[in-house]
């Protein structure tokens, strides 16, 4: 550990400030752990409780991210979606100097459900197909989308190889014409969710739900899913693209 700043604010402070110089020097490079909170409990010599504090303030402000059962690492520079903007997740991470990677934890073609139907204009328990993806940033899971997409849009949904493609890359080449709706809400996410983003049962997420149609029909349903500590969302409208 370097050398511990001068005591002259609150402690968590301290903390927070001594964490974030060694991030900004690059003596801790993003994906680095950083010392645990027992470390930084004897080192600054306090309570386990204000090093929480300070840890947590850090993660929300999107310096650190934490892993379940692995400890608290050196974050990404956290990147902004404009929710509005349908685009390529795989070109936005490239373009801020990122790796790109997905894995596909679903995709099936499953009965639609009498909701869902409905939110489709489908008939009940009709075909509809189901993919769950998580979308990593240099092996960071930043996105996990859960997308219905209607087999009439695009009946070669399934046989496509999203690992190399992305879903949204496929749909914007097929239907590139399309309106679109959008609801964002903040959400404590259900257990497999947060596992699959291997964030900890405290982490809150930014849930974007948005409903596409192209030529008239209803084309996809998508929850996308991100860390709150790793993404945020903005505001520019576009209308050239479909997800």
């Amino acid at each position: 550990m370097q050398m511990k700043p001068e005591k002259q604010q609150p402690i968590y402070r301290r903390i927070k400030e001594y964490i974030v110089k060694n991030i900004d020097r690059g003596e801790w490079q993003v994906g680095a752990r950083i010392p645990s909170e027992a470390e930084l409990e004897e080192f600054f010599a306090t309570s386990r409780m204000t090093v929480n504090r300070a840890v947590r303030e850090l993660t929300v402000e999107g310096k650190l991210t934490r892993r379940q059962g692995q400890g608290t690492f050196v974050a990404a520079h956290k990147p902004r979606s404009t929710f509005l903007e349908i685009s390529s997740i795989a070109e936005d991470i490239k373009k801020r100097g990122g790796e790109y990677s997905c894995r596909v934890h679903l995709l099936s073609d499953e009965k639609a459900s009498p909701h869902l139907a409905v939110e489709m204009g489908l008939k009940p328990y009709s075909s509809v197909y189901h993919s769950i993806i998580i979308h990593y940033d240099s092996n960071i899971p930043i996105q996990l989308a859960d997308r219905f997409v209607n087999p009439s849009i695009a009946p070669e949904y399934l046989m496509q190889d999203f690992e190399s493609t992305p879903p949204a890359d496929y749909l914007l080449k097929i239907a590139p014409e399309y309106s679109a709706e959008h609801v964002v809400e903040a959400m404590i996410p259900e257990a497999w969710i947060r596992d699959l983003l291997d964030i900890s049962e405290s982490e809150p997420c930014l849930a974007l739900s948005r409903k596409t149609w192209v030529k008239g029909d209803v084309a996809t349903i998508s929850k996308l899913i991100y860390p709150g500590s790793r993404y945020s969302l903005g505001g520019r409208f576009a209308t050239s693209m479909v997800t």
